[in-house]
């Protein structure tokens, strides 16, 4: 038993101990069932809003409106407690006008799909199942509770967790779900991009995210939310690079072969190529993408920001993006240039994203093998080394304000990451010699 059920267990006894039926309910049962541990455990109960908080000192409100509090538990678990509920009619594809409290038939009616319909009850060791969910589990497919085209336009986001829960679980649609879910596709832009994003991102970052994009794109909703993920689908490569094929099944074989990934990770490898149609040509006899990464780049930071992604999670996504092609070269870049490349905050990142991206296609980890060599061998050095100079040293030699400072700066920082200065002193002979060098020659300071 994990600690969120143990948690959940207690409030049931409570409840029950004060006169009222508590179960645990939904997903956490159906995991259960299918034999994984359970972390997300709700409670489900007769006992109305203000009951739950006078029998629970710790609690707090998200919709009490909709009969639902969150209790703090002495195992520092939070856990929802729902009163049964029956839902009147949804007036924005999202949620119910106004709820009534009712029974747990009637609530169990009133859910998603039959596999998170489920109620257990820990005092007895039963589960209760209204729905067939039973039945559904062994079948190993998600139906809509009751008329599926009624449930997806009560709440058009349960389109995309229809797809979510068949990817995690490795299921199909039932007949008459998966055609009501084509055909009201389309309604899925009315949700808001934060909700889309969550959904898109738990899907990404499942154990099955291919198979959700696949399902995406069968049923029309990729078009809907990811339209240029859906036009990455017929843009064909150069076989002797990607013999796997165009650029959506490249993509959706990165997808396969990510373990465990972080969202950013997920999001990076979704969007990587999402440039090329964008800068598609056929010249010379191949197909060519000349400077997709940066288009890309672009590209990647509209589509997260439509999606109301963080500052943060679009930045790095937006770097990861724009470089995943410089690592093509990495054996024959310069010490400097490495140094560099292996300093940048998002490198980890970009480094798992030019694994996946050659492990996808050509199958060639020369490159990856030679960073990791390089990564352990300055293992024991800074990132990169304190400068040598600065900006005021080349004040004090008379160098003029302005973007040649920089270049400067640039300039010695590369020969000391070359290894060819060992210390400052070295450093200032050397811009020394390149400002009267560059005197001489321009005839500054000789006399008429």
């Amino acid at each position: 038993m994990t600690v969120e059920e143990k948690a959940a267990d207690g409030l049931i006894e409570g409840l029950c101990r004060a006169g009222f039926t508590a179960y645990r309910v939904g997903g956490a049962v159906r995991d259960r069932l299918l034999g994984y541990p359970a972390h997300d455990v709700d409670v489900a109960t007769d006992a109305p809003p203000q009951a739950v908080r006078e029998l629970f000192p710790n609690t707090y409100s998200v919709g009490e409106s909709f009969g639902v509090i969150i209790v703090h538990t002495p195992e520092g678990v939070d856990v929802e407690v729902a009163t049964f509920r029956k839902d009147s009619e949804y007036a924005d594809g999202r949620h119910p006008k106004e709820v009534g409290f009712s029974d747990s038939a009637t609530d169990a009616r009133r859910r998603d799909f039959t596999i998170n319909a489920f109620f257990y009850d820990p005092r007895r060791v039963v589960v209760l199942d209204y729905t067939g969910g039973m039945a559904d589990l062994r079948g190993g497919v998600v139906r809509a509770v009751g008329e599926a085209e009624g449930r997806f336009r009560e709440d058009h986001l349960r389109m995309l967790r229809a797809v979510r829960f068949a990817a995690a679980l490795g299921f199909s649609l039932e007949t008459e779900t998966e055609a009501a879910l084509r055909r009201q596709a389309a309604a899925i832009k009315r949700i808001s991009s934060e909700r889309v994003m969550q959904e898109l991102t738990r899907m990404l970052t499942g154990c099955r995210p291919a198979y959700a994009l696949r399902m995406l794109e069968e049923y029309g909703l990729l078009e809907a939310v990811l339209p240029e993920v859906a036009g990455l689908r017929g843009v064909e490569q150069p076989p002797q690079f990607h013999p796997e094929g165009d650029v959506w099944k490249h993509t959706l074989l990165m997808l396969e072969k990510m373990a465990m990934p972080d969202p950013v990770l997920a999001w990076s490898v979704l969007l990587h190529d999402i440039g090329k149609p964008l800068t598609h040509e056929y010249t010379d006899g191949r197909d060519r993408f000349p400077n997709h990464a940066p288009r890309g780049a672009e590209a990647t930071g509209e589509i997260l920001k439509r999606l109301k992604a963080s500052s943060r999670w679009v930045e790095d996504t937006m770097a990861a993006v724009e470089n995943h092609m410089n690592f093509m070269h990495v054996t024959q870049m310069r010490k400097s240039t490495l140094r560099r490349l292996l300093a940048r905050p998002t490198f980890p990142l970009e480094l798992e994203l030019h694994r996946l991206d050659c492990a996808a296609s050509h199958a060639k980890l020369d490159g990856y093998c030679y960073l990791l060599d390089k990564l352990a061998e300055l293992a024991d050095q800074p990132q990169l080394p304190p400068p040598l100079v600065n900006g005021h040293d080349l004040l004090a030699m008379g160098q003029k304000p302005g973007p040649k400072i920089g270049e400067l700066l640039k300039w010695i920082e590369d020969l000391q990451l070359n290894g060819e200065l060992e210390d400052r002193e070295q450093a200032l002979g050397r811009l020394r010699d390149f400002i009267e060098e560059e005197k001489a020659s321009s005839g500054e300071g000789i006399d008429d």
